[in-house]
């Protein structure tokens, strides 16, 4: 098949995709209210409703069929053993949404799930870039890179807190990921991210925008989603070694860096949460509202008006690793890491300063 028809047949994948979530979502939650399976209000979570969590089954469902099916259809070599792992992911994920599983099961499931494409499906960091000159040899690439996937899944699992901020994330990620393929011309991966993003659309248009039907994504969905994403961070690595830079349109010679600067607002929040919590001699897993979003909630935003707001930061983030992609891997990681950080405390700040006005205005008696 031509070029000319895989790239008019991308966006395609991505309506498929869309209408499968959008079609399906009330019928899933005509399932949740007949079976009472709803998420019930308490002190860790931001809604004062119970709200079906069954999102992620239509997002599942519908990029597993759409995938599946133009994968195959249009003659992409599928990613191995992809479809294995996720049923994986799903598994645990569902059993977390209807019933409260184990924060060591959930992880167990996540790294079963990495092993079975890292392992048998050899999808594992090869090279580390030029970093200080150093070799990667099998063991240590496939440690790094199941480091790598746990890390992102559990990243994207810790941001689904308000509506749209997961879902919004996993757009521009993927959808920069799959730009660059796409310029590239591998239209594997922006197959692989249409029909991502379509789900996505149609999950987040119930979950922000609909009044009457909401719906979250629960663990089924933000474990998908992170998994996902870190399969496109490692291919994305892997498709741009040095060695491969000559066959590339436009090479990112610091792609590590990049795909970090890309997938910025999972990364960062969960390293600023855990090194939190450790500080306070708590499990770095120990559940609170010490996030990013829960702060911009303090300070009286919407959650819709967080999600657009973070989203954006994470697009200016994707565009200046763009920019900066002959930087060095060493030299931009660190440089997205610590501006990174410092946008996320300005949310703390300005807590401080609304709170010290506060006291100021406080009466003595």
């Amino acid at each position: 098949m031509d070029s000319f028809t895989l790239k008019l047949l991308t966006p395609f994948a991505g309506v498929f995709s869309f209408f499968l979530v959008f079609l399906s979502i009330p019928t899933i939650l005509r399932v949740a209210e007949s079976k009472n399976l709803y998420d019930e209000p308490n002190k860790r979570t931001v809604h004062k409703t119970k709200i079906p969590t069954l999102g992620g089954l239509a997002i599942f469902l519908s990029f597993l069929f759409t995938y599946s099916i133009f994968a195959e259809w249009f003659s992409f070599t599928q990613i191995p053993f992809l479809i294995p792992a996720l049923l994986i992911i799903f598994s645990i994920g569902i059993k977390d949404d209807i019933m409260v599983t184990a924060p060591m099961v959930k992880l167990f499931g996540q790294i079963l799930a990495a092993f079975v494409i890292i392992g048998w499906g050899d999808l594992r960091f090869t090279s580390l870039h030029g970093f200080l000159g150093l070799d990667l040899n099998y063991m240590v690439g496939f440690m790094l890179t199941l480091v790598v996937f746990i890390y992102i899944v559990n990243g994207f699992n810790l941001i689904d807190g308000i509506d749209g901020l997961a879902s919004i994330s996993g757009i521009i990620s993927i959808t920069a990921f799959s730009f660059w393929f796409y310029i590239n011309g591998n239209y594997h991966i922006p197959i692989f991210g249409a029909a991502l993003v379509g789900a996505l659309l149609g999950f987040t248009y119930f979950n922000v925008f609909s009044k009457t039907q909401k719906i979250f994504m629960g663990d089924t969905g933000s474990l998908l989603l992170g998994f996902l994403l870190a399969v496109a961070a490692v291919k994305f690595c892997e498709f741009n070694k040095p060695e491969n830079a000559d066959n590339l349109k436009f090479a990112m010679n610091s792609a590590p860096a990049v795909a970090i600067g890309i997938l910025i607002v999972p990364v960062i929040d969960t390293l600023r949460i855990f090194v939190y919590r450790i500080s306070r001699g708590n499990s770095p897993f120990t559940a609170d509202k010490n996030h990013i979003h829960h702060r911009m909630l303090t300070l009286g935003f919407t959650h819709l008006q967080i999600s657009s707001i973070i989203g954006l930061v994470n697009i200016f983030f994707v565009v200046l690793s763009y920019y900066l992609r002959n930087l060095g891997v060493v030299k931009l990681t660190i440089f997205n890491l610590v501006l990174g950080l410092a946008f996320s405390y300005i949310p703390a700040i300005f807590i401080y300063r609304k709170k010290k006005r506060m006291l100021k205005n406080k009466p003595l008696f």
